[in-house]
């Protein structure tokens, strides 16, 4: 897993201080982008070689909420990797290790074309990059 942290604007915030629900969604974003880069895989580089990775569902558990100015550390892993598809893992906590959230996307990745691209064989770079933060470091089917 690698480690992505988060200071909590105001703008995040709702009417009681709280940080809205659907930032943390934002957050799992900047999260899977700077896990992206730290692998040598930007966003920029996927699409410069045609490779789009759309997502393809969301399960996200609130635990405890956060505020203005909190500091959220997010854990994020690769959680299963498939032919064109894997799932991303993320796990938030504020500066206490309180986990405040809980979460799993699933992408897709496909070709400019529009066709899916199997990983292994189009982007044999990647899929190694991916497959060594495999958390159960098993190849999926």
């Amino acid at each position: 897993m690698t480690n992505y942290k988060h200071k909590v604007h105001y703008y995040e915030t709702d009417k009681m201080g709280i940080v809205h629900h659907s930032n943390y969604i934002r957050w799992m974003e900047e999260a899977r982008v700077d896990f992206l880069d730290k692998i040598g895989w930007s966003y920029a580089q996927l699409e410069s070689v045609g490779l789009v990775s759309p997502v393809l569902s969301l399960d996200v558990e609130y635990k405890h909420s956060t505020y203005f100015g909190d500091v959220v550390s997010i854990e994020v892993g690769i959680l299963e990797l498939k032919m064109s598809k894997m799932k991303v893992g993320y796990r938030m906590m504020n500066e206490d290790g309180v986990i405040v959230c809980e979460a799993v996307s699933s992408h897709g990745f496909l070709l400019s074309t529009g066709r899916p691209a199997i990983l292994k064989r189009d982007f044999p770079g990647l899929y190694e990059g991916l497959l060594v933060h495999l958390d159960s470091h098993e190849e999926g089917v």
